[in-house]
């Protein structure tokens, strides 16, 4: 996890704290979102991301991508920081699980592509 926060940190630009946090809320929702075993697989990979998901109130507020948004809003965010730091994530993961299983979470939530 330490990795993945010091790549948001450097190529984001956001605070160690909001990385953190917004890393919590983007795992919670491909959790929520997205194929429950493959989510759950790719976050065994990371390790601190369980502890990660669970910091972020996983199952509090509104769901599906605009619920994120507002999440990622409220940690800190800007508009154009939700996509870099989702973009760095997703890379992150794909690194760490594959593009076939990184893919497949991806391809199975609505509106998600458009973000990645």
């Amino acid at each position: 996890m330490d990795e993945l926060l010091e790549r948001l940190v450097a190529n984001v630009g956001v605070d160690r704290a909001v990385a953190e946090k917004a890393v919590g809320i983007i795992l919670a929702f491909l959790l929520k979102e997205g194929p429950t075993d493959k989510v759950q697989a790719l976050i065994a990979q990371m390790p601190g991301a369980e502890a990660a998901v669970q910091a972020s109130g996983n199952g509090s507020g509104m769901g599906g991508i605009m619920g994120v948004g507002t999440k990622l809003m409220a940690a800190g965010l800007g508009m154009s920081q939700m996509q870099s730091v989702t973009r760095e994530i997703i890379a992150y993961s794909r690194e760490k699980a594959g593009e076939d299983a990184v893919g497949e979470i991806v391809g199975s939530i609505p509106g998600l592509g458009q973000f990645v």
